[in-house]
C-alpha cells in the first residue's frame, strides 16, 4: 500500500506549480492570444502576469480598462490566462470572442501546460518581474488599483 502512495505521489509531482525563487530562470514558451497570434516569454519580457482563475482575469481586465492598445506591449509585459477549467464550448463560442474586444493580448493556456508552473492564490494575479527571463521579484496582487500602480511604474 505504501508503494502505491509513492507511485501516485511521483505521478502528481510534475504537475504541481513550482515556487518562483528570486534568481531562478524561467524556461521560454509560446502561446497564442485571443486572435491566434503567437507570443513568447523571451529575454525581452520584463513582467509576466498570470491569472489562474476567472477572479484574477477580471482583476486584470479592470486594471487595464481604458488603457490604450499596446499598453502591455510597451511595457514588455505578458498576460497569461489559464482557461483550462472553462468548458471548451463556452470558451470557443463566448469567452474568447468576447476577449477580442480587449485592448491587450490575452495569452490563452487552454490545457494549463504553462500556467500550472506558476502558483498563485485564487482571485489574485501573480506578478513576476524579469530580466533576461531571470526572476527579480514576485508578488500576488489582489486589486485592480495595485496592479495599475505597478504597471504605471514600468517605464515604456
Amino acid at each position: 500500500m505504501k508503494r502505491l502512495h509513492w507511485v501516485l505521489l511521483a505521478m502528481l509531482l510534475p504537475g504541481l506549480a513550482l515556487a518562483l525563487e528570486k534568481g531562478s530562470t524561467l524556461e521560454p514558451w509560446t502561446l497564442q492570444d485571443q486572435f491566434e497570434k503567437a507570443h513568447s516569454l523571451d529575454d525581452s519580457t520584463r513582467v509576466l502576469l498570470v491569472a489562474r482563475d476567472m477572479g484574477g482575469s477580471k482583476l486584470v481586465k479592470a486594471a487595464l480598462a481604458e488603457r490604450p492598445k499596446g499598453y502591455l506591449e510597451a511595457r514588455h509585459a505578458l498576460f497569461l490566462a489559464d482557461i483550462s477549467r472553462m468548458p471548451a464550448l463556452i470558451s470557443r463560442l463566448f469567452a474568447v470572442p468576447a476577449m477580442r474586444d480587449y485592448s491587450y493580448p490575452v495569452l490563452l493556456d487552454r490545457d494549463a501546460a504553462i500556467a500550472s508552473r506558476y502558483a498563485s492564490d485564487e482571485g489574485k494575479v501573480l506578478w513576476v518581474r524579469l530580466e533576461q527571463r531571470r526572476v527579480l521579484e514576485t508578488r500576488q496582487l489582489d486589486s485592480p488599483v495595485a496592479l495599475r500602480i505597478a504597471l504605471e511604474q514600468l517605464q515604456p
